[in-house]
């Protein structure tokens, strides 16, 4: 068993003001969005400018903390929000949601593709090696706050969490860092080099973060409050996940069907 590292959740207070891991990982996700978008957007096939990089990580950070505010509300804490509407605002209580954020994105580019002339893949292929920088900060930050957790286990590796109990478990939000973060922004930076068919890199990440979060899912903890949905196996997660996979290989299809016609 590893020692759980015990890190403050808070990085520095200033009188009444505390600034968190948590909220310095998203400032984190975005910094490294804006200084890689703009080295992506000098590329000689860049459909934006560098000055457009700045617009894109604006609304687009709107769209991530509005879209997964929203998501885990509906997807995730609908019954709260119904008897409770006020919950909404109550985002001291945490609760953020990938998919949610990823709607959220979604929204952004479609009313940036309009404005820009552009099209929406267009901006999908320009974005989508940069997203899993913040995701995997954000996971990072579930680590510092010892949250969502894993299941129980007896791996070398397994920890004990506040809050959890005392017992040894998966250290899932490190798993979640490995895939969504370091693996996926590798396999996406490394396909993006090279001239890809309109669609092509948005499919890859939809296509290889579905598969990845659709696996450490069955490590982790579902949400208290909805448990597993179906055959004692099946989370919400994964539930949101799978679109992903199946939209993820058709815009893989298509792409290239269509660059050989």
């Amino acid at each position: 068993m590893v020692t759980y590292p015990q890190i403050d959740p808070v990085v520095l207070s200033l009188g009444p003001l505390k600034v968190h891991w948590y909220g310095l990982m998203y400032v984190i996700g975005f910094l490294g969005f804006l200084i890689l978008g703009k080295y992506r957007a000098k590329q000689a096939n860049s459909p934006v400018t560098p000055e457009q990089v700045d617009d894109m990580m604006f609304y687009g950070a709107l769209g991530v903390v509005l879209g997964g505010r929203i998501g885990y509300m509906l997807f995730y804490n609908f019954e709260t929000l119904i008897h409770n509407p006020a919950s909404f605002f109550q985002v001291w209580d945490g609760g953020m949601s990938f998919h949610g954020g990823l709607l959220g994105v979604i929204f952004v580019m479609f009313a940036l593709a309009k404005k820009w002339k552009l099209k929406v893949l267009q901006i999908g292929d320009f974005v989508a090696p940069m997203i899993p920088i913040g995701l995997g900060a954000g996971r990072i930050g579930n680590f510092i706050n010892g949250e969502l957790w894993g299941k129980p286990s007896d791996v070398p590796w397994a920890m004990i969490f506040p809050n959890a109990g005392n017992i040894p478990r998966h250290p899932s939000q490190l798993y979640q860092f490995a895939l969504e973060g370091v693996a996926l922004f590798t396999l996406l930076w490394i396909f993006s080099r090279k001239s890809r068919p309109l669609g092509a890199i948005s499919g890859l990440f939809l296509i290889a973060y579905g598969i990845f979060r659709f696996i450490v899912e069955f490590v982790r903890v579902p949400d208290a409050q909805i448990g597993y949905i179906a055959w004692g196996w099946l989370t919400e997660g994964q539930l949101l996940s799978t679109p992903m996979i199946v939209i993820g290989i058709g815009m893989i299809y298509w792409s290239y069907k269509l660059s050989k016609t």
